[in-house]
């Protein structure tokens, strides 16, 4: 069984589907976009980004940057630093150098597509299974890593596309351990980058995060798009449970939720990538909206470096690197789907978990259940 292949947005892809699903994902660094859930309805949804200078003459040096789009694994995550001549690419190999097909197969009611890579960078083999199952509207998404020696920051990087309403996507999370902002600056007026939040402080609610002016001291870090001509970065730490950690971005306006579940003792840390067009540097030229909630095991964009050696997040018990022994693979699992919402939903309060199934429970009190075998996350099988 092969999957099929399609030039999507410049990027040559496979592509997995079900009745309900189908999901391309790039040949050069595995990104997954787009996904089309409820493709079989007359509303079909297809929530993430695809970067806009796709088809352009001029293509970006940093390759991370080549094929940006939906999701995709990072290892290291973060930028290059001191380690810069053996990890000079932004994410690590599983983000920038091409996979290669393993296999495609269904047993029962999953579908899996198989790709791996051997590191250029980092001596070790990534393996990504990608695994939709019949009737449901969730990717489920493994990557084992074998091989590799030493500390790196890990995670996955899904990146939502917004709509041009300010305001209409609502993001609530699993309980919060702690909200720190990003703890470098990343604006740069005079070189074109704007940030509008401020950098290495505390916050303990997503709507109430402190601000770089005075007036207004704290801004909401919870409803999007907003601050229009700004990016930024901030993060929430949530709490290690039984039960999965979860983030839900719900599309006010568009009638459906977007959900992710992780288990937040393997990626502690949402990293939330508020881009709304604040570079106007190539190739963004003031272009990217988009909102990336990134479930990491990091210390923000620090790459390995900053990430490996004690940090503010380690020092308050939080773990921003996964050790590796060789001999021992890490299986890193994570689940990603959309569950269409009633009307008047509003933002997620809280998520209860039943056997093969999640119900997402509004502020207002009204619900919406997606099919989901969210013990994966513990046993990696679907």
């Amino acid at each position: 069984m092969k999957p099929l292949t399609r030039t999507i947005a410049h990027q040559p892809s496979w592509i997995v589907r079900t009745k309900e699903v189908e999901l391309a994902v790039t040949q050069l660094g595995g990104h997954m976009a787009p996904v089309t859930f409820y493709r079989n309805t007359s509303r079909p949804i297809q929530p993430y980004y695809i970067n806009p200078w796709h088809g352009e003459r001029d293509q970006p040096a940093e390759p991370v940057l080549k094929p940006l789009r939906g999701d995709f694994f990072c290892m290291p995550f973060g930028s290059p630093d001191e380690f810069a001549k053996r990890f000079p690419a932004t994410h690590g190999d599983p983000a920038c150098e091409k996979w290669s097909l393993a296999g495609m197969e269904k047993r029962g009611d999953v579908t899996t597509l198989v790709l791996r890579m051997k590191g250029r960078r980092i001596s070790g083999t990534y393996t990504k299974c990608l695994m939709l199952v019949d009737g449901q509207q969730v990717v489920y998404d493994q990557h084992v890593l074998e091989g590799f020696s030493g500390s790196f920051p890990i995670g996955h990087h899904a990146t939502l596309a917004m709509p041009q309403e300010d305001r209409t996507v609502l993001v609530a999370t699993s309980p919060m351990r702690a909200g720190m902002t990003n703890p470098v600056d990343t604006g740069d007026p005079a070189g074109g980058r704007y940030q509008a939040v401020a950098t290495n402080q505390r916050f303990t609610s997503l709507s109430r995060v402190p601000l770089v002016w005075g007036s207004p001291s704290h801004g909401d870090c919870s409803s999007f798009p907003t601050r229009r001509g700004f990016t930024d970065i901030v993060g929430v730490v949530q709490k290690p449970s039984i039960l999965p950690a979860w983030t839900a971005a719900t599309y006010t306006t568009e009638g459906f939720l977007w959900f992710s579940l992780k288990d937040a003792s393997v990626l502690p840390m949402m990293m939330m990538w508020i881009a709304n067009c604040g570079r106007h540097v190539p190739p963004w030229n003031g272009r990217e909206r988009c909102l990336g909630l990134e479930d990491v095991r990091a210390f923000f964009t620090a790459g390995t470096a900053g990430s490996a050696r004690p940090n503010a997040l380690r020092r308050m018990g939080v773990p921003t690197a996964m050790k590796f022994t060789p001999g021992l693979p890490v299986a890193v699992n994570y689940i990603q789907g959309v569950v269409k919402t009633p009307a008047g939903f509003g933002r997620v309060k809280t998520a209860r978990f039943e056997a093969e199934k999640v119900t997402f429970i509004s502020e207002s009190g009204k619900k919406a259940s997606a099919a989901v075998r969210h013990e994966f996350l513990a046993t990696g099988e679907v």
